[in-house]
Order: structure tokens, then C-alpha cells, then sequence
């Protein structure tokens, strides 16, 4: 049986026309939201709502990879240390400030995953570091927290406690999460109370007069 390459090529060319590249991105994309991952070749062949082949996805963007490269999916064994971290830099951008396990956990499906920046850089932290954010480590943290807990205490006219510093971080993603914090204090038991005893001595050390309830004087 004979095939007219001149033929054939048209045929083929008439088959790309069908889909244009972020129609089939899109393909990708939904496939990826449904599987809860990356698709393989294998997977997206097999997916029932997958309108296109894998061989087409191929024809239009070279290779598979390519094509999920262009997706924003990240298969873990193609991304380079500099890939991981302008990833970093993007999705600071996007949000304003340093990105957390959180935010990567939040777009898990189209940046790659916290647990595959600690076993490239050791932390996420370090990866964070080489990426250029500001990471405080073990002492600095704790003394941030502590700045920032007079500070909302002022506001509040008391010493925080747990619920109010969950409710300003709501406002304030920037600050640690008052698990972060509660984690900090290497105590028996009570950390939070711990916490709230350094701020007063902060507050005290800065001439605010802190009564025995934890409330402010003059407030």
C-alpha cells in the first residue's frame, strides 16, 4: 500500500488544525486537575475526558514534556536547580512577599511541591535563600515574632492570644502562623503564654506598662 508523503503531510497538518495550542493545554491542565498530578503519556491516554491523543500533543510542541513544560506542569526529574527557583521568584511576585509550604501546597498542580525543593536544596528555606528572599532562621524568627506580636498587641490593647493572631494573619499573610509561633517556644507546656510573656517584656523593655491580665495600661 502506497502513502503520498506530500498527502500525508497535509492530512496531518488538517489533524493540528483542529486544536489550537492552548486548547490543548487546556487539555492538559484538566487532565492534571483530575489526576491530582502531572499526567504521563500513559495516563492522559487513558483518561475518559481527554478529547485529545498524546500523539498530537506531541506533533504540536515537539515532546511530551515540552508540552507540559508549556502547561505549568513540572515533571520533577526534568526541572533544573534554575527552573526551581525562577518558579520561586514568579509566584513571589504574584504574591507580594516571600512564598510559603503553604502557597506551594495551594497551586500544587502547576508549581512544583515543597517536598521537591527540600530534596534539591536540603529546605525549602535554603532554596528560598538562593532564590533571593529574605528567610530568617531559628533566633531571628523567634525575634520577628516577637516584634510583631507587641505590635499587634498595641493595637489590640492587650497581649495577643492565639485567636487574634490567627485573625491578623488573615489580613497580614506575612506573618507566621500562630502554630509557627506556638512551635517556637521550647517549653513543657503553655508556649503560647511564653510568647505572650516576651512580648510583655518587649513592651515593658519599650515603656508600655502591661497589667497583670495582659491588658495595656491606659487602654
Amino acid at each position: 500500500m502506497r502513502i503520498d508523503e506530500a498527502e500525508l503531510a497535509a492530512f496531518r497538518a488538517g489533524l493540528r488544525r483542529r486544536y489550537s495550542d492552548e486548547e490543548i493545554l487546556g487539555e492538559l491542565r484538566a487532565a492534571a486537575e483530575r489526576l491530582g498530578r502531572s499526567p504521563t503519556m500513559r495516563e492522559f491516554a487513558k483518561d475518559p475526558e481527554a478529547h485529545v491523543h498524546p500523539q498530537t500533543v506531541i506533533e504540536h510542541f515537539g515532546t511530551w514534556n515540552a508540552a507540559k513544560r508549556a502547561a505549568g506542569l513540572f515533571p520533577r526529574r526534568f526541572l533544573t536547580r534554575d527552573e526551581l527557583l525562577e518558579q520561586l521568584r514568579t509566584l513571589g511576585a504574584e504574591l507580594g512577599r516571600t512564598p510559603t509550604a503553604r502557597d506551594l501546597a495551594a497551586r500544587r498542580r502547576v508549581v512544583p511541591s515543597a517536598s521537591l525543593y527540600a530534596h534539591t536544596f536540603g529546605s525549602l528555606a535554603d532554596a528560598l535563600r538562593e532564590a533571593g528572599f529574605e528567610v530568617l532562621r531559628g533566633e531571628e524568627r523567634l525575634e520577628r515574632a516577637v516584634e510583631q506580636g507587641a505590635t499587634l498587641a498595641r493595637e489590640l490593647g492587650r497581649l495577643p492570644k492565639m485567636a487574634d493572631w490567627a485573625e491578623a494573619r488573615k489580613a497580614d499573610p506575612a506573618l507566621l502562623s500562630e502554630w509557627q509561633v506556638y512551635r517556637m517556644l521550647d517549653v513543657p507546656r503553655g508556649a503560647w503564654t511564653a510568647f505572650q510573656y516576651l512580648v510583655r517584656e518587649r513592651l515593658r523593655a519599650n515603656g508600655v506598662e502591661v497589667l497583670s491580665d495582659g491588658s495595656l495600661a491606659g487602654r
